[in-house]
């Protein structure tokens, strides 16, 4: 286990692409060490030796966050071998759309809970007792405006992302008095192969590197709840007072998120 007076330790998921790699960077530019977690960790050994990045300072697990046992294991192994990170970013997530009438898309919804919400919590898991025990540490939500309100054809990503706030919130008053803090952050659209191909129009559309900048100077701050950019956060709190007519009929003829095969 490194030393205490070692620079902190980042874990992230889903860090072989897109939001996870750009926390990633920009964790490792504030002289942070990386525990970085994807189904595919050579992607991330790949793209942390293209980086140049210190091998001392980066160390890369195997594990989906479907797999309970697998997502805690990596947790695990990242406690006997990097010791306890300062932050953990539970960021790994599926966007599909769905159609209820098809008994096919079934499956998609319980593929996107499992990721999206038992994913997270298992990420969390081997963290919270350490991290209570230490009085110190900062578990991350990453959820999305789409929780703000339900969207046509994406029923799942929408009720999977405003079950990681509801869940955050819950696990930040549990953790509240052990030191502990929880933050929920709500990306708007990032330009990720999850956004690529909306067939709609994304309103104030960041770069995963954008959006990390951000992230990163709102975990720092120890916001609560922060929704990223802020215009999108004035955006979603005028759509969540919006009497359902009017939502309803703003969103009418809206385009569907592409369901899995389409």
């Amino acid at each position: 286990m490194n030393a205490p007076d070692a620079s902190p330790l980042v874990y992230i998921t889903g860090a072989s692409s897109g939001i996870g790699q750009a926390l990633a960077a920009r964790y490792y530019r504030a002289g942070w060490r990386l525990a970085l977690v994807a189904r595919r960790a050579a992607e991330i050994e790949a793209w942390c030796v293209s980086q140049g990045y210190e091998r001392a300072r980066w160390a890369a697990y195997a594990a989906d966050v479907r797999d309970i046992g697998g997502i805690v294991g990596a947790g695990r192994q990242c406690l006997a071998q990097q010791g306890l990170p300062a932050v953990v970013i539970a960021n790994a997530g599926i966007s599909i759309g769905v159609d209820t009438a098809e008994y096919e898309d079934l499956d998609v919804v319980r593929l996107t809970f499992e990721t999206n919400n038992v994913g997270l919590a298992a990420t969390f898991h081997p963290f919270v007792r350490p991290m209570s025990e230490a009085r110190r540490g900062t578990l991350v939500g990453i959820a999305s405006v789409a929780a703000i309100r339900g969207l046509p054809g994406h029923g799942a990503y929408c009720g999977s992302k405003a079950a990681v706030v509801s869940y955050c919130e819950s696990l930040r008053g549990e953790l509240r008095p052990h030191g502990v803090k929880v933050v929920t952050l709500l990306p708007g659209y990032v330009d990720t192969p999850l956004t690529r191909g909306n067939p709609y129009k994304m309103p104030f559309l960041m770069s995963p590197a954008q959006f990390a900048e951000r992230a990163f100077r709102a975990i720092e701050a120890g916001a609560s709840y922060r929704v990223i950019p802020w215009q999108m956060a004035v955006v979603a709190k005028l759509l969540r007072v919006l009497p359902n007519p009017v939502f309803d009929r703003l969103l009418a003829g809206r385009g569907r998120k592409k369901r899995r095969g389409q």
